[in-house]
């Protein structure tokens, strides 16, 4: 069996998606989800992300055959929540500290979600990788705070309240602008948090801190 063979056209096609370095292929990923945000999904084309990142249209071709195919790549590489990780040892303050985090990608997450509005409706594929890029991180993180706070008995486990908490705090920052037409900064998210979040899960301002263990 010669080389070519053992090889087989998959290979030789793998091999050819591997001369792209990470760095590279982030950056044809940032390009087209800009241009998504900025143009919508229906005009974005291959051609156009290419003439943006000076490289070939026969280069996107070979790595992701097809402009979903692309775009679903490009949404799963930015899979991480940006929630993860806070614990102050608060339930309330983490719940702030999330209103804030959320805050400071409100407005491209939002534009992301609108300009796919209707191609997710389409695409199974890219519905799932939105979901998986955007909406599944956060709301995990969210509900792993919640966890920590029935953890440390601030909330009981069975409070009503906690099925919805991940929902709402989601859904306003995707909300805001359609009904007022802003995205959801700093202070409104705090506002909703301190109005709305912390009395449905009975964590008014006047509620101590837990004392800290130890």
């Amino acid at each position: 069996m010669t080389s070519q063979a053992a090889d087989g056209p998959e290979s030789v096609a793998a091999s050819r998606r591997s001369k792209l370095t990470p760095e590279r292929e982030q950056e044809f990923f940032d390009a087209v989800l800009e241009q998504i945000r900025e143009c919508g999904y229906e005009a974005v084309t291959m051609e156009g992300v290419a003439t943006s990142t000076r490289c070939s249209k026969s280069t996107l071709y070979r790595q992701w055959k097809t402009k979903p195919q692309f775009v679903v790549a490009a949404l799963r590489s930015r899979r991480q929540s940006r929630l993860a990780g806070i614990d102050t040892g608060s339930l309330a303050e983490d719940l702030r500290e999330a209103a804030r985090g959320a805050a400071r990608w409100s407005m491209t997450d939002t534009k992301l979600l609108q300009a796919l509005g209707h191609a997710v409706t389409q695409d199974a594929d890219l519905a799932g990788a939105l979901r998986e890029a955007i909406v599944e991180p956060e709301i995990t993180a969210l509900r792993e705070i919640l966890r920590r706070g029935v953890e440390r008995g601030e909330v009981p486990a069975g409070h009503p309240a906690l099925e919805y908490v991940p929902a709402q705090m989601f859904g306003m920052v995707r909300a805001r602008p359609v009904v007022d037409g802003e995205y959801a900064d700093e202070a409104y998210l705090l506002r909703f948090v301190e109005a709305a979040v912390l009395p449905a899960l009975g964590l008014g301002p006047e509620r101590p801190r837990p004392p800290s263990a130890g």
